[in-house]
């Protein structure tokens, strides 16, 4: 049994005693400042101005007012001529009378809303239509208060009117066919037709690019946008929602500059890599963080693919793929380390913060949403179907040519999978209890037989204010169910893709589709299967059909949000959420399957995993303005505990006695493949934190943030404790100078600096027996590595947002460099010890890059679009390994040149090898064809054979991609609108096994071209193609013959979509239906499969190789969505 390592002692005292602090400060500081809060809001009401500025600018007046009382003046420069002189002389006058004055005569009104002066045209007078008529409404914002100074006009003419005090307006010169256009500066421009005399109700929206937009930062803490001091990239729910994936992180792919998104080989309900600015950790995990509702989530990762052989038990799941995407309101990507600070050694590799939906005030509203669409294989191998089996090697298509082309197409094998989402929700409440319930089912079929992913989501919520304004309490509960069967990635065994692509093209393959045949002595069905193919290779629906991979999977959460406003500057929050899984994992190989996997009685494995994640926090925050409101003070301190349990028990063994009879008591015990499976841990991480940041005048905003946190993987080390700092700095230009006679609309510089870190894996600081089954002590043990500290990555970034020509054009650009210390090693200990091996922390990783988006949005009357371009690069490089590091457990240096990770296949096939200078990413060969004196590839002249010889190892490639583009467009008219989405890959390179199969077996397209052209042309002559093909093609591929160029250009998404008028529904319903659809068009690869898919979700070297792995999918289909 595996030890339990808990951070207690010191850490947990100061966790528990900071907890019980966060709960004293706040009276503490009410006592201090709430004397001085109602008078500050006083004075902020009637602030008064003193100025004497004769033949001034109007941009001069705006910017001495904002200095004296803190309030910015938000306008359209078209509107507003700021270069017009005039004279004002006042002294120590209220702000409105100084106001009055300036703007007295001119056709500009005012607002005053919470900080900000909006200014808009007075609507003008003109003669009446001459048309009878008339319309009279309210204006008001999405929280129901009424909008004064709100602007209608008749859209073609100068006839309006403006909102008064309650938001009503009159404009009697309206008429039927008329249309009004509805604006005010902060908020979208609405147009509306004239259909009666009817008064109109009309509800206006905050725009987030003229207003100050709130960002959701780490812990869920709110920002400005504009006081960020680091890279933040905000994406709207509905962007996961246009074209679905059953995994919505896939649907994020190429829509977010620096997020590398990878998804998993095994089809629907799979996992997804999501790596933000390249690989840092050699040994750790490198998969981002996410976060809902400012809770960190449980990886709940399943084991990965590991080598060629086979899908790891239990199939591939994470725990984001099983979120309902329709309950996501919205995501922020903080990809930088100073954005993911407050986090730890858990957002060390970005975060992920996902905002999901709550209930609304108003009316019962009710949302109904069907996705449906089908797939089949999007990028696969070319096959050959004219040559036949040769007579000599039944299972090779090395044969003479067929007098007529076979019309056996390997893609037949695959069937027509579908993915069927329906999602309800029901929002609704009063100002002080809303409430929101949704539930989803997710039903498909995969495009290999038999293979089926469902699962249920159901989810609640209600937010209520148990004190009115004061104290407000918010509940959740989610409960998940899914199943899957026959989840396939890749691999030698249980593959039905290799006796498929394989097949000789000589034998008829459909005579194998009845795929059992009765035994009469056995007294019960076997395989039929007598080709004689690869060890392991079995007919391919006997595998889809008698060798059944389940997993069955419960979820459920729980959590509470107790929110205190102590006053209007200061509040105390404190949260807490119990995530729990359920699974239960069957392998069920029927007899007569191959003795590799089982008896002739069958196999049986039955697993059970249970999941408990436990996460709690307190965060005390203030904001507070001082001064005049010129400074301002952002400050959050906070604790928060994380408690994981797994427990997972089970066995796997082969049938005694009974054929097929998948029982425990089945099982034959005293068989050396019965094993046992255990897998316990139990993880803890405390920590406490703190926030700060002050502002100068809507300027300049210093960011600071600090954590400590103790983590159980750090138990039996003197550095239990880690400390993580940020710093940060940003300067809005343009807020300081008038930047719009250049177009600017707003302009900011940022730069930031971090540090944050990887906990060590569980288990390697103390003392562990390593036993095998029986009670057998393992000789593979390791030195406890009681001298470890985390890993480290400290991090700098600079960057620049800026918006043009009033918010039409916006461009974020980020450059950062990244350097990652005490990287994990492990490395042979000296024999003196009495361990095998031993762990040391030691080397550096460099990755710097850049991420930039440019961005474009415009209308023309009924006409809109949008567009953006996103850009990303990384440069991956290793500083150090740990060669000629001291060992601690002998004193001696360490030998440690370069580190072998992964083997691409078999031996011969390409590797990744880490040297110093190189990148995580290098491939190294050292079997090649061999060459003669003068570098020509060697043809022996009495055979005329090619032939391989082991050279000295040399890099040929690397798998890092040397930048990826995302360009996204956005059409509208009227009620429709029509969606498009390319993504490309630059550079980088994969490895494709199955190729080399397929040419060693002769089933290529290319090794048929080949015999077409009389051989494989060598030098200046000819070398036969089975001789050249089944040199190169032996094992896995030797050498860089299966090397391919990565890059790739695709059509990702498309969707056209439909919103019906709603006067067709009589106003009762709103419809949208939509034509959608992913991988429509590849419009340039080289390689035989789809670089953007993985076989490992985790592993960090096991990348881009293709050994007869599942291809991608094209799905097109239909979405329909009602609003009730």
């Amino acid at each position: 049994m595996k030890k339990t390592n808990l951070a207690t002692g010191r850490g947990g005292r100061v966790v528990a005693t900071c907890f019980r602090c966060l709960f004293v400060i706040p009276m503490l500081l009410l006592g201090c400042f709430g004397a001085t809060s109602a008078a500050a809001q006083t004075q902020q009401a009637l602030s008064r101005v003193s100025l004497d500025a004769p033949d001034a600018t109007v941009i001069t007046v705006f910017q001495a007012i904002q200095q004296q009382t803190g309030c910015s003046f938000v306008y359209n420069t078209s509107d507003i001529d700021t270069d017009r002189k005039v004279s004002l002389s006042v002294h120590d006058e209220p702000l409105q009378a100084v106001l009055d004055k300036l703007f007295a005569g001119s056709d500009i009104a005012y607002t005053l809303r919470d900080k900000h002066i909006v200014l808009s045209k007075k609507a003008k007078n003109s003669p009446p239509h001459s048309a009878q008529g008339g319309v009279t409404g309210v204006i008001k914002d999405d929280k129901g208060m009424p909008l004064v100074g709100a602007t209608v006009l008749i859209k073609g003419t100068t006839t309006g009117a403006a909102a008064d005090i309650d938001g009503n307006f009159s404009l009697p010169q309206a008429k039927p066919g008329d249309t009004l256009e509805i604006s005010l500066i902060g908020y979208t421009k609405q147009e509306l037709p004239v259909s009666g005399s009817a008064p109109l109700s009309v509800v206006m929206h905050e725009d987030n690019e003229v207003l100050d937009a709130v960002v959701v930062t780490a812990l869920g803490i709110k920002r400005s946008e504009k006081a960020l001091t680091y890279n933040v990239q905000e994406v709207a729910g509905d962007i996961v929602n246009t074209v679905k994936d059953a995994n919505f992180m896939n649907s994020l792919s190429g829509k977010v500059a620096g997020l590398q998104i990878n998804a998993s080989a095994s089809g629907v309900g799979g996992s997804t890599r999501v790596v933000m600015r390249g690989v840092k950790s050699i040994s750790g995990n490198n998969n981002a963080l996410y976060v809902i509702d400012g809770i960190p989530m449980p990886d709940l990762r399943s084991s990965q693919t590991e080598g060629t052989y086979e899908t790891p038990d239990g199939g591939d799941f994470e725990g984001i793929s099983n979120l309902n995407p329709e309950d996501i309101e919205s995501m922020t990507v903080l990809s930088g380390a100073t954005a993911a600070a407050l986090y730890g050694s858990q957002g060390a590799n970005g975060v992920i913060v996902i905002t999901t939906k709550k209930g609304e005030e108003g009316r019962v509203r009710v949302n109904y949403a069907n996705n449906t669409t089908f797939s089949s294989p999007f990028v696969m191998p070319q096959f050959q179907n004219t040559y036949g089996t040769e007579a000599t090697a039944p299972s090779m298509s090395w044969g003479t040519k067929l007098s007529t082309p076979t019309s056996y197409d390997p893609s037949d094998f695959f069937q027509t999978g579908f993915e069927e989402t329906n999602a309800i929700s029901v929002s609704g409440g009063t100002r002080v209890n809303q409430s929101y319930f949704s539930a989803a089912s997710l039903n498909s079929r995969g495009i290999i037989p038999n293979n089926v992913y469902n699962r249920y989501n159901f989810t609640f919520r209600n937010t209520t204010q148990l004190i009115k304004d004061k104290l407000t309490l918010d509940l959740g509960a989610s409960y998940m169910r899914q199943y899957k069967r026959n989840p396939l990635v890749q691999g030698l065994y249980h593959n039905p893709l290799i006796p498929i692509y394989l097949f000789p093209r000589g034998d008829d393959i459909s005579k194998y589709e009845v795929y059992e045949r009765y035994d009469a002595t056995a007294g019960y069905m076997k395989q039929f299967w007598p080709l004689e193919f690869i060890t392991g290779v079995e007919n391919p629906w006997w595998i889809t059909n008698r060798e059944l991979f389940e997993n069955t999977a419960h979820r459920y959460t729980f959590n509470a949000t107790l929110k205190w406003d102590i006053a209007d500057w200061i509040t105390l929050t404190g949260r807490v959420r119990t995530d729990n899984m359920v699974m239960n994992y069957t392998r069920k190989i029927y007899a007569s399957s191959d003795k590799l996997f089982a008896s002739e009685y069958g196999n049986y494995q039955n697993n059970k995993i249970h999941h408990n994640n436990l996460y709690a926090d307190a965060l005390l925050s203030i904001n507070k303005s001082f001064f005049d409101d010129k400074f301002s003070l952002s400050f959050n301190l906070g604790a928060s505990i994380l408690d994981d349990k797994n427990d997972g028990e089970g066995f796997e063994g082969h049938l005694a006695t009974l054929a097929n009879k998948f029982s425990v008591y089945n099982v034959d015990m005293s068989h050396s493949q019965t094993k046992p499976y255990a897998d316990r841990y139990h993880d803890q991480t405390q920590a406490v934190y703190a926030t700060a940041q002050l502002g100068y005048n809507g300027m300049v905003y210093l960011d600071v943030t600090a954590r400590n946190e103790w983590a159980s993987q750090l138990a039996f080390t003197p550095h239990m404790n880690i400390f993580y700092p940020s710093v940060g700095l940003s300067a809005v230009i343009s807020s300081m100078a008038d930047l719009s006679k250049a177009g600017i609309s707003f302009l900011k510089v940022r730069a930031s600096y971090a540090e944050v870190g990887n906990a060590p894996q569980r288990f390697i600081t103390g003392v562990n027996t390593p036993l095998q089954t029986g009670g057998i002590v393992s000789s593979d043990s390791y030195a406890p590595a009681v001298n470890l500290t985390p890993e480290r990555t400290k991090s700098f970034e600079v960057g620049l947002n800026a918006k043009f020509l009033g918010n039409k054009i916006w461009t974020d650009v980020t450059y950062y460099n990244t350097n990652t210390y005490n990287q994990l090693f492990s490395y042979d200990a000296p024999p003196s010890t009495g361990y095998k091996r031993a762990y040391i922390n030691a080397g550096k990783v460099n990755n710097w890059g850049i991420e930039a988006v440019v961005g474009y949005k415009n209308k023309w009357r009924d006409f809109s679009w949008s567009t953006n371009v996103n850009f990303s690069m990384n440069r991956n490089k290793i500083i150090r390994l740990a060669n000629g590091v001291i060992s601690p457990v002998d004193g001696q240096p360490i030998d440690m040149p370069y580190l072998e990770k992964a083997t691409l296949g078999d031996a011969g096939s390409p590797q990744v090898i880490l040297y110093e200078g190189g990148t995580m990413g290098d491939l190294y060969i050292n079997r090649e064809l061999r060459t003669d004196l003068n570098g020509n590839i060697y043809v022996d002249p009495q055979t005329n054979k090619v032939e391989l010889t082991t050279t000295e190892r040399r890099k040929v490639a690397s798998l890092l991609p040397k930048g990826n583009i995302g360009w996204s467009n956005s059409f509208a008219w009227k009620g429709l609108n029509l969606n498009v989405m390319f993504a490309a890959r630059l550079g980088g390179s994969v490895v494709s096994n199955t190729e080399a199969f397929l040419d060693y077996y002769g089933v290529s397209e290319r090794s048929a071209a080949a015999r077409e052209a009389g051989g494989v042309r060598i030098n200046n002559g000819m070398v036969d193609a089975q001789n050249y093909y089944q040199t190169i093609g032996a094992g896995t591929g030797a050498g860089a013959y299966y090397i391919y160029d990565a890059t790739n250009v695709r059509m990702q998404e498309l969707s056209l979509a439909y919103t019906l008028p709603k006067r067709w529904f009589r106003q009762k319903m709103a419809m949208t239906v939509s034509l959608v659809g992913r991988n429509l068009w590849m419009i340039y690869n080289k390689a035989p499969f789809d670089p953007e898919l993985t076989p490992s979700t985790a592993d960090n070297f096991l990348q881009g190789v293709d050994y007869f792995m599942l291809p991608s999918l094209r799905n097109i289909g239909f979405t329909v969505k009602l609003q009730f």
